[in-house]
């Protein structure tokens, strides 16, 4: 394509006297960097896998007519020189001297991106050489699966020898190898879920939560391992040490487990659990606090304590160690010499660091070589990113980001505490993962940027160091949109829970996340990070992974998310229709494809108004395969207001589908009766629970119709069986006077509830039918339970959720809302299931004074209503309007 493009250059600019225009451009290098324009596919019409690919770069029309009058002859040695002379002959005669089917031919109908527009448009052109950022400023990468099938995996390593395989360890207390490959090694590096402490619950932060290889694997041979342990019902943290089997390089002697440390734990939660190996050869170990909310052990807490080993960063030297003592103190500890504090204290006021990481430093000049960054899981207000030095104090109870926690230890002069590199409020997510500083070859815009994430929202961010003054810049990063992403083998959707980051041998970045936060559900996943928007030239950065000697069997690799290439446009079916004498007119509608977007977070500036999110999908917590999150640029601090009635145009800049559900033609036709039928998506794999689908389908000969619905229709019903359920008549929709509460309390996916302070309480909902006594058209009695989707398009199949409860009508929130629970609501109201749940206020959002009613809803599916399901109390939520919750029944 680009040795097409070069030559379609050197005609148009150089052959020839009269088609020299030396104040052109070059239509494929900048005048800046001439390096080849990213938008060069776009010349023909490349960038959409479903159109066929021209034969010739597309020019724009005006040029096209001043490209004939002066170049027309070139065409035909064009065609000749692609091989196929005899076949474009004929054609080429007649359109030469034929201006109008000359242009019909060469011109590219998109304005944007057809030649020479695409290299004066300032859009396009602003940032060549940038990561590419939606129009609100979000980063946009796709991702790439790498595995699937995990249990809660919480490390990914690699062992530096060549081989490029790496280590992921999953919370039950399994660590397996995957070859660079993809594949899996069948038998376990490390098995240890005979002694690991876990459990299925939700959010347990217990478990076996880290492995690190020694720096000199292939000649210490050794691996140490982080892990919860009870001791006569006495709950610690053990670092134990094993060594490489003798037989096997491929899994460690499970009989040469030597305890290194043991810390007793006073509660279940803030756990710690990071391991790592500095530049130095020293082992890290990062303790949590101890547990509970506000450290409250001791005068002053753990953390602040130096007597205690929680709530710090600790160094030890694990070289040497096989005769004697287990570890030995390296001399220049800050600590050493300091009355009643641990020798094995580097750092301390540290509240529960989870995931930290050592910077490679710069490819070229080695600048950062050796910085530690860790993310520190905040109480209930800041979650904040952390520079640790030797000696450092991070401030932990008496500081929670920048912001004061405990006040008087705040205001203690000695504190002296190094105030964290970046922290974000509760609004943009409620629980840190540390990420990595980017180093790899793949992606050289991505050079230097630390990326990191949110475990509670799902959100992925970075950040980006201004050498000159030292202050760090916040960038989130957002899924690209199906055309941005359209490559073979990528996707642009990933779960919900980012449990934590990795890099591999090559210095490429990754993520690990679940669906289901259970250390037994089956719903990890390892992405890898993709800029599209430009790579490392090709064939720089190949690799040749050293062999592997393998004993035993290798499990082949198949991923299970849609490539973004191989989606679909999918059109509503055509209703079939009868005329008889009488007729009436129904108008036709093609409904725009669904996209399901990602949740983004309200405004990173918490002094500013929070911006209207846009969709997303559900996250299952009861099933083996959940549905990914799908994401966009929605995920910018300001999310793009829908706009109905537009056609999205072509192209990486382009806007892609806002309307969810926008009308794209009406025709009339005439029927007075018509067999009812319901839009249904294509098949879908079994165990997912959205639907995401693709940019725009292009045009179909028989346009399909949906039926006109009455505007502002709202489709309400009660607790009649499902068998017998009809869709009752229209009414309005009633509001309620009292504001909606937001609460502060917070499950963290390493907190496990200690308290009301500091949990979501869940629980069953009543199966009474309460005390609602107003009555819906035609007379019926409402009954608490009750459920109505509300349309601002008039459709009665689809709509925002509300429930009638105790006398009034109220919003869900989406938190945990599932397409089982909306198959509840679909249900009560006559249809068979849900077949899209949209959130984040996707079909509408109330206003202010609606009540939300519920939050937290899980289902399983068969309850006659949602306050069958379990959930939280009615009227108690975290969120707001914004996050409604709006089902499409079938």
């Amino acid at each position: 394509m680009i040795l097409l493009t070069l030559k379609w250059s050197s005609i148009v600019m150089e052959d020839a006297p009269n088609c020299v225009e030396p104040t052109r451009p070059d239509p494929i290098q900048t005048k800046s960097n001439r390096e080849c324009s990213p938008y060069a596919a776009h010349l023909y019409d490349a960038e959409d896998a479903n159109t066929p690919m021209r034969v010739l770069p597309g020019l724009c029309g005006d040029y096209c007519s001043d490209y004939w009058l002066h170049c027309r002859y070139t065409l035909s040695l064009l065609l000749e020189d692609l091989g196929s002379p005899q076949h474009f002959a004929n054609l080429t005669a007649t359109i030469e001297e034929d201006r109008r089917r000359f242009c019909d031919f060469l011109e590219l109908k998109d304005k944007q991106y057809c030649y020479p527009n695409v290299l004066t448009d300032a859009e396009l052109n602003a940032n060549l050489g940038l990561v590419r950022e939606d129009p609100k400023g979000c980063l946009e990468v796709c991702l790439q699966e790498v595995a699937n099938g995990l249990r809660n995996p919480v490390a990914m390593i690699h062992a530096d020898d060549g081989s490029h395989r790496f280590f992921v360890a999953e919370q039950l207390g399994y660590v397996w190898v995957y070859l660079a490959n993809g594949s899996r090694i069948d038998r376990p590096f490390l098995n240890l879920t005979q002694a690991v402490l876990s459990s299925p619950w939700t959010g347990d932060e217990r478990g076996f939560l880290c492995i690190a290889l020694h720096p000199r694997f292939t000649t210490v041979r050794k691996a140490y391992v982080y892990y919860s342990v009870s001791v006569k019902k006495e709950e610690r943290i053990r670092i134990s040490e094993f060594s490489l089997s003798e037989h096997d390089d491929n899994q460690l002697d499970h009989s040469s487990e030597r305890t290194i440390l043991e810390v007793v734990e006073p509660a279940s939660n803030h756990n710690g659990g990071q391991l790592l190996f500095g530049h130095d050869g020293y082992l890290y170990i990062f303790t949590g606090d101890g547990g509970r909310a506000g450290d409250p052990f001791g005068k002053f807490g753990n953390s602040q304590n130096k007597s205690a080993l929680l709530g710090k960063v600790l160094r030890i030297d694990v070289d040497n160690n096989d005769e004697g003592v287990p570890y030995g103190i390296p001399s220049d500890n800050p600590f050493i010499g300091e009355q009643g504090a641990r020798p094995e204290i580097y750092a301390y006021g540290v509240r529960n660091m989870w995931r930290c990481s050592i910077d490679r430093g710069d490819p070229a000049t080695g600048a950062g070589r050796g910085r530690m960054f860790c993310g520190d899981v905040g109480q209930n207000k800041y979650e904040e990113i952390d520079l640790i030095v030797k000696g450092g104090n991070y401030g932990w109870r008496a500081k929670e980001g920048f912001s004061c926690y405990d006040r008087k230890l705040c205001q203690n002069s000695s504190l002296d505490d190094i105030l964290p590199i970046f922290d974000y409020p509760h609004k943009l997510g409620k629980s840190v993962t540390g990420g990595y500083i980017y180093r790899g070859c793949e992606m050289p815009n991505l050079n230097g940027l630390y990326v990191f994430g949110d475990f509670m929202s799902g959100r992925l961010m970075s950040l980006k160091e201004n050498e000159a003054t030292g202050e760090w810049q916040y960038n989130e990063i957002c899924m690209g949109r199906d055309q941005t992403c359209k490559f073979p083998k990528l996707i642009n959707s990933y779960y919900r829970y980012i449990i934590s980051f990795a890099e591999d041998e090559a210095g490429e970045l990754y993520f690990l996340a679940t669906g289901v936060p259970s250390a037994t559900a089956r719903s990890g996943v390892i992405y890898k990070i993709v800029d599209p928007s430009r790579r490392a030239p090709p064939g720089k950065c190949s690799i040749k992974p050293l062999p592997v000697k393998i004993k035993g069997k290798l499990i082949h690799f198949y991923p299970k998310e849609e490539f973004v290439i191989n989606k679909k446009p999918t059109t509503t079916p055509v209703p079939t229709t009868t005329t008889p004498k009488t007729t009436t007119t129904k108008k036709q509608t093609i409904r725009r494809p669904i996209i399901i977007r990602k949740p983004p977070i309200p405004t990173r500036k918490t002094t500013r108004k929070i911006a209207r999110p846009q969709p997303t999908t559900a996250t299952p917590r009861k099933t083996t395969q959940p549905a990914p999150i799908k994401t966009t640029s929605a995920t910018t601090v300001k999310p793009t207001t829908v706009q109905r009635g537009t056609t999205p145009s072509t192209g990486y800049r382009a806007t892609i589908m806002t309307a969810v559900y926008s009308r794209i033609a009406q025709t009339s036709i005439n029927s007075t009766t018509s067999t009812k039928r319901y839009w249904r998506p294509p098949p879908y794999p079994a165990g997912t629970t959205s639907l995401s689908l693709n940019s725009p389908p292009s045009p179909s000969p028989t346009p399909s119709l949906s039926l006109k619905r009455p505007q502002g229709a709202l489709l309400t019903t009660t607790w009649a069986p499902y068998a017998s359920q009809k869709p009752n008549k229209l009414q309005k929709t009633p509001v309620s006077t009292t504001l909606p509460k937001v609460r502060d309390e917070k499950l963290l996916p390493r907190e496990k509830q200690q308290s009301a302070g500091e949990s979501n309480q869940v629980n069953k909902g009543l199966r009474g039918q309460g005390r609602g006594s107003k009555r819906g058209r035609g007379g019926k009695r409402l009954t608490s339970g009750s459920v109505r989707l509300v349309s601002a398009d008039g459709l009665s199949d689809r709509g925002r959720v509300e429930i009638f409860i105790r006398g009034e009508w109220g919003t869900v929130c989406d938190d945990l809302f599932t397409r089982k629970a909306g198959t509840v609501v679909c249900r009560q109201l006559g249809f068979t299931t849900a077949v899209v749940v949209m959130k984040r206020a996707a079909l509408g959002e109330a206003s202010s004074r609606v009540r939300i009613l519920l939050d937290d809803v899980e289902c399983e599916g068969g309850e006659r209503s949602l306050l069958e399901c379990k959930r939280s109390k009615v009227g108690k939520h975290n969120c707001s309007h914004e996050e409604d919750v709006g089902v499409i029944c079938v």
